[in-house]
């Protein structure tokens, strides 16, 4: 099993090319087939570390020097953890933290494609909202003060649409191990029980005044266009009559971008808003994978090589402007995947309803 399993890997890296990208190399690829069975198991065992209680298991998230950056191999063992624990009858409560400061480097990331023009703004900028933006836009439940930036997904696998995530800003640590020791307790997925258990650790929180959500008139009127185009065209409009600093710095940062990934993300945020959670994974999916695949650019690998390799913040881009962006580039990073690497595939008919 472990000798297809290795050879599974390689040959996804390869039909990936994976091998050509100097980051991942140097960060966490190794020659598995140089490593016995043994060593293979017991290092990707370590990256992903188990907690258990009598009614819950907590999956840690166990790479601090990358940031907890995630590899084939853990996301292979959070899928083996995850189905053996949703079969389990036993089990009611699960949570996913990173160790370390941070939680996952690319993992918290959430599309906002139902909030109208804000899921533009920040799919195309790369903004992020903070602890009290994320309360107010419903991305998160619970907002406690701790040294933990996010904690969770927290899932109840018998409701697998409930989703819990608890924003944990400056330094109390003490809160963030009762609100675990509580979590830890559940003998049950039942939804409000969960929500009386989060709510004995909650504070209130309010947005300050600089939030981009005290901007939304502006933010509707320059990101409600049909096109990048015409979203740069309205903030370069709006900066010239009213020199405002947000659309200065917004509009620089939309400058700097990939142009083919303004167009791809735009697009991706624009259909997402009438598709299904499943259908919007399954498009994201294909969208990574195209992405890494280099068929139509080398983008992806040169926005890491700029950032976080060579660090020189100077990407070149391919192609160069928004110009030469063509209809046919953009809809390949939504077509079906080869037949060697199949759609992600998800346990829809395992799933209760939850409203």
């Amino acid at each position: 099993m472990m000798q297809r399993f290795k050879a599974a890997l390689l040959q996804r890296r390869n039909n990936l090319h994976i091998h050509s990208l100097r980051f991942l190399n140097q960060y966490h690829t190794r020659n598995l087939c140089s490593l016995p069975d043994t060593a293979i198991t017991d290092e990707v065992d370590n990256q992903v570390l188990v907690e258990g209680k009598a009614w819950s298991r907590t999956a840690i998230l166990n790479r601090p020097s990358v940031l907890n950056c995630l590899s084939t191999a853990m996301g292979a063992r959070l899928q083996k953890l995850y189905t053996s624990w949703e079969n389990n009858p036993d089990i009611g409560f699960v949570a996913m933290k990173g160790s370390g400061r941070a939680f996952c480097a690319g993992g918290d990331i959430v599309s906002l494609y139902h909030m109208i023009n804000a899921g533009e703004y920040l799919g195309l900028t790369g903004q992020k909202l903070n602890g009290a933006e994320m309360i107010s836009c419903g991305l998160a439940t619970h907002y406690a003060h701790s040294s933990v930036k996010i904690v969770g997904p927290f899932l109840c696998f018998n409701h697998l649409c409930c989703l819990y995530k608890i924003v944990l800003p400056p330094f109390f640590p003490q809160k963030l191990a009762l609100i675990e020791e509580q979590l830890g307790k559940l003998d049950t997925d039942d939804p409000s029980v969960i929500e009386t258990s989060l709510e004995k650790y909650s504070d209130l929180v309010y947005l300050d005044n600089i939030s981009v959500l005290h901007r939304i008139e502006i933010l509707d009127k320059c990101f409600g266009h049909d096109t990048v185009e015409e979203i740069i065209d309205a903030l370069e409009s709006e900066t010239s009559k009213t020199n405002d600093a947000w659309c200065i710095s917004t509009l620089r940062r939309l400058k700097e971008a990939s142009p083919l990934g303004l167009k791809v993300s735009l697009k991706s945020i624009r259909e997402g808003r009438f598709q299904t959670l499943d259908q919007c994974l399954i498009r994201e999916y294909r969208m990574s994978l195209q992405g890494i695949s280099n068929q139509v650019s080398r983008d992806f690998c040169e926005g890491v090589r700029a950032r976080m390799v060579d660090k020189d913040l100077a990407p070149k881009w391919n192609p160069p402007s928004l110009e030469q962006v063509s209809k046919d580039m953009v809809e390949h990073y939504f077509s079906p995947l080869s037949k060697s690497e199949p759609d992600l595939e998800l346990p829809t008919e395992l799933r209760e309803a939850f409203t």
